[in-house]
């Protein structure tokens, strides 16, 4: 699985105990802000149905992988698909010339072979982003990319088999606001939505591309998408996050709520409680961690020179359990602490 900004991945036995307390296995789930759908594929392993929303094109690419096709049946076409791939000739076009000559986020050896492939899954409609990111040359987000070349981006890119897992689910790529309307009554919804400044599209552009494999126009040093400017999510504004995380509450037909947020977000956990309350009984549990590695090698110019030193190694992640009881919500909260214990 990619690396990513927010990732829930050591959160995840938490998730899936808090899940369980909230509503039975079997039941239809909605991952709303699925990202690298590692929420929504520990709920689809529990026995979950689970519907993945997001609105970015990889996001979306990734959750069709691993939330809506079932291992039972697209496991075999999927491993005769990789010898195919494995023999694309290297290409050595728009993305090698964008994001490996005129940037440095790929070796151009991998590159070409990662524009090769991705070519051969455009005529079999399929995506290509995990064996990438497993060669690429960044902290783990597409801000930047590292001075030198990291040693895994002197490595041949490999193909794996994504780990398929069995059952069938479903996935759309919509707002969140209109995901939740059309996810219908549900018995338990998971949120996760951004808390702060950091676009994920601006974040993982790159993926978008390669996703997308539309050439688009690019700007600065990390050679952006141009559309990353006019993607604006109303969760990365400070002042209009409030009325947004509302709305989206708002849209949901859910019994129970999972959401995960952090202390260092743009709602304050009083805040959160406050608009959680209204549908419903809310216990809340708190997890410390490190803060991404991003934010731990210091702040540093264009040129790579270190400026400053990061404020802070720590954070704190929040879960809120709701449910129509607060002997539920409770039980929810003390599950996750005990799955983390």
């Amino acid at each position: 699985m990619i690396k990513y900004l927010g990732s829930k991945r050591l959160l995840i036995p938490a998730l899936t105990a808090a899940s369980q307390a909230l509503a039975a296995p079997g039941s239809r789930a909605l991952d709303l802000f699925s990202g690298t759908s590692r929420v929504g594929q520990a709920l689809k392993r529990a026995g979950y149905r689970v519907h993945a929303n997001d609105l970015n094109a990889y996001a979306a690419a990734i959750a069709r992988c691993y939330i809506a096709a079932d291992a039972r049946s697209e496991r075999s076409a999927a491993a005769e698909i990789l010898p195919i791939l494995a023999q694309a000739e290297p290409v050595c076009g728009h993305f090698t010339q964008t994001w490996c000559e005129a940037s440095r986020f790929f070796h151009p050896d991998n590159g070409a072979r990662i524009e090769g492939m991705r070519q051969r899954l455009a005529e079999l409609d399929l995506a290509l982003i995990e064996a990438a990111d497993r060669v690429d040359s960044t902290t783990g987000v597409q801000m930047a990319y590292l001075k030198s070349w990291a040693p895994r981006a002197l490595k041949p890119i490999e193909l794996r088999l994504p780990e398929l897992i069995d059952g069938g689910g479903s996935v759309s790529q919509l707002d969140a606001v209109e995901a939740a309307q059309a996810a219908g009554s549900v018995e338990l919804a998971y949120l996760d939505p951004p808390y702060n400044q950091h676009s994920y599209v601006g974040n993982y552009h790159i993926w978008e591309s390669l996703t997308l494999w539309d050439e688009p126009e690019v700007y600065g040093v990390a050679c952006k998408r141009t559309d990353v400017r006019e993607r604006k999510s109303p969760f990365n504004s400070k002042r209009r996050i409030h009325a947004a995380f509302s709305e989206v509450l708002g849209a949901l037909d859910a019994r129970t709520l999972l959401v995960s947020f952090n202390n260092e977000g743009y709602l304050s956990e009083e805040e959160l409680l406050e608009l959680l309350a209204r549908h419903g009984e809310v216990a809340v549990s708190r997890f410390d961690y490190k803060r991404y590695v991003g934010a731990q090698i210091g702040v540093h110019n264009p040129q790579g020179r270190r400026v400053g030193k990061v404020s802070h190694l720590r954070n704190r992640e929040l879960l809120f359990a709701v449910a129509p009881t607060s002997a539920q919500a409770s039980e929810a909260a003390r599950a996750a602490e005990r799955a983390m214990a």
